[in-house]
């Protein structure tokens, strides 16, 4: 395969979102932009996913930050994550998260050899099924994990029909603004809901997702949700929204477990 052919089938995978997770985005398109570091090409790889800060962010670096340098960000922000979010969980912890978050997943079972006692409820996240990738790759590591459909997730956070009282949500976020947190669709009404029910809602990120300005809210194909459906039948389709940081305990990110008004000030420094 060509460099040609490398860079469209990147940009192809991250536009179909076979390639998840803001990090995971943001390596594929820094990658991509290596094989041909023009303004066009950083153009077309920030029109991909609109929503997606870390990728903006990166890409804006590339052309001062050397690339080595850029991963090893990445890494290190982990490695911390990993440590506040290990002081966090408690033993017979339940955890409940939603959609795939790779600072979330690799934090989880960074614990889980840490020897952390605790379960995961989580979302399947519809209409692409996020979830189910979470799931396979908590349980591949040994962590006991309970799937819901989107429709129950307040069955999991309000105690209902049998379920165990969820003592942590962790969600992760694509973007982190003044206002609040953009993460997958859903993660605003599960936050009210564990707000609600004083859960306390943790954002597990990389500080680099802050993101000054207002975002565009990506709207994905209509087909995603219904292949089919019949005429004249207008389908929404919105990957993302809004958690109001009311809801929000503490973003957790390499710069520490801090209280929103208090990250806003370290990140702007």
């Amino acid at each position: 395969m060509n460099k040609k052919e490398k860079f469209n089938r990147i940009c192809q995978n991250i536009k179909a979102v076979k390639i998840q997770g803001a990090k995971n985005i943001a390596k594929a398109a820094l990658y991509a932009y290596s094989l041909f570091p023009t303004k066009k090409t950083k153009q077309k790889l920030l029109s991909l996913r609109p929503t997606e800060p870390l990728l903006i962010n990166v890409l804006n670096r590339i052309e001062k930050v050397p690339y080595e340098k850029i991963l090893e960000h990445f890494n290190n922000a982990q490695d911390q994550i990993n440590l506040y979010v290990c002081k966090l969980i408690r033993n017979s912890a339940i955890i409940f998260t939603h959609c795939h978050s790779t600072n979330v997943v690799q934090a989880l079972i960074y614990a889980k050899k840490k020897n952390k006692k605790f379960q995961v409820y989580n979302t399947e996240t519809r209409p692409l099924y996020q979830g189910r990738k979470t799931a396979r790759e908590l349980r591949k590591a040994g962590i006991n994990v309970t799937t819901f459909i989107d429709a129950a997730a307040a069955i999991a956070l309000e105690k209902k029909q049998r379920t165990k009282k969820v003592s942590l949500v962790f969600f992760g976020a694509d973007a982190i603004l003044k206002t609040g947190v953009i993460n997958k669709v859903g993660s605003g009404l599960f936050a009210e809901v564990a707000y609600k029910n004083k859960i306390p809602v943790y954002i597990i990120a990389d500080s680099w997702k802050f993101f000054p300005k207002n975002l565009k809210i990506e709207e994905r194909d209509f087909r995603e949700v219904w292949k089919k459906a019949p005429k004249n039948i207008k389908i929404r389709n919105p990957a993302f929204e809004k958690i109001e940081k009311k809801y929000i305990k503490a973003i957790v990110s390499e710069l520490g477990i801090l209280p929103y008004s208090k990250f806003l000030k370290k990140v702007n420094k």
